[in-house]
């Protein structure tokens, strides 16, 4: 009988270790292991296996350099990589994102934490492949399927944002409340219906790189500790990350990649400043503002529409760009 379960390879050198993972994965999931950075390379390149679980401290090839390798490798350079380890530091944590890895696990773990993270993965890794395998025979049609390519591009966001508001209950809506005010703004701009599509489906999609960030930061119900909110910063790298090769008439991977930039170059995460940020990202800015002011979040009630517009004003000209703020006002008030 064919197994088509997904393949899971776990890298580790304590048999402990690999006992716990093997247990809490191998009734969902076909297993491979390797016990050192070697045979995990080897593994890979023979099996190609859908996910890997690496840890990082091993001897002779650690967790880092497995994973760079798999990187620099054009067969196995899509492979996720969550990396599970005792190294529980910030630094540790930025370069493991840094040289590849989709995630990030620290030891003790727990088997349904494991278990999630590994499901929410692969099912990111199979919607992405499905997506440009689709775009690959669209792009063959797109002279007289232009409408049902929009359709299919537009369905297939909406599975991708979905998947991201599912791991966070709190902020469900999010992204297709801020698609909409954001394309009102623009249409209030006068911008052209090519270019509102192209900020809908940033708005849809810009917080995707959410995927990655552990829910217990998302979901923290007080104000984040200046090291969680250094690890959430990388959320609009990893969206870009995730979107940059999916082919689209708009560029909605940049869009979505600054949308927390600044017109005084505060923002991040590549402090731009003025018309260094695109336009489409200045509206979509403003528009996430207002989004997630006037509504609740776990670490306090919602604000309203009139203290977020009351902060767009303030903050007019030196965060927010005055053309798309002036707008939105004009729209909402």
């Amino acid at each position: 009988m064919n197994d088509d379960r997904s393949l899971v390879l776990i890298v580790d050198d304590n048999a402990t270790n690999l006992d716990l993972l093997v247990n809490t994965l191998n009734e969902e999931y076909k297993i491979g292991i390797a016990k050192n950075g070697l045979k995990a390379i080897q593994y890979a390149e023979k099996f190609m296996p859908d996910l890997i679980l690496l840890d990082i401290q091993m001897p002779e090839l650690d967790g880092y350099e497995v994973c760079s390798h798999l990187q620099s490798n054009k067969d196995t350079k899509d492979i996720p990589v969550i990396f599970i380890t005792a190294m529980s530091n910030l630094e540790s944590k930025t370069k493991g994102f840094e040289i590849g890895g989709v995630d990030y696990v620290t030891k003790p773990f727990h088997s349904a934490e494991v278990t999630a993270r590994v499901r929410t993965h692969l099912s990111n890794k199979k919607m992405r492949e499905a997506l440009n395998a689709q775009n690959v025979v669209l792009e063959q049609k797109v002279k007289e399927k232009t409408a049902f390519i929009q359709e299919m591009l537009g369905a297939t966001v909406q599975a991708m944002a979905l998947t991201v508001e599912s791991r966070d209950p709190y902020t469900a809506g999010h992204q297709e409340r801020v698609a909409k005010f954001a394309c009102d703004i623009a249409k209030k701009m006068g911008f052209d219906k090519e270019n509102i599509e192209a900020i809908r489906f940033a708005g849809l999609l810009h917080d995707i790189g959410k995927i990655r960030i552990p829910v217990a930061i998302l979901n923290r119900p007080k104000k984040l500790l200046d090291v969680e909110f250094e690890i959430l910063k990388i959320h609009p790298q990893i969206g870009y990350d995730i979107l940059q090769d999916i082919k689209s008439p708009w560029p909605f991977a940049e869009i979505a990649y600054q949308h927390h930039e600044r017109m005084d170059g505060s923002g991040y995460p590549q402090g731009l400043s003025g018309n260094e940020i695109l336009p489409e990202s200045r509206i979509l800015a403003v528009a996430d503002v207002i989004e997630a002011m006037s509504s609740h979040r776990p670490y306090r009630p919602a604000l309203g529409i009139d203290a977020a517009l009351e902060w767009i004003e303030k903050n007019k000209g030196t965060h927010f760009d005055p053309e798309a703020a002036d707008a939105a006002m004009a729209h909402f008030k």
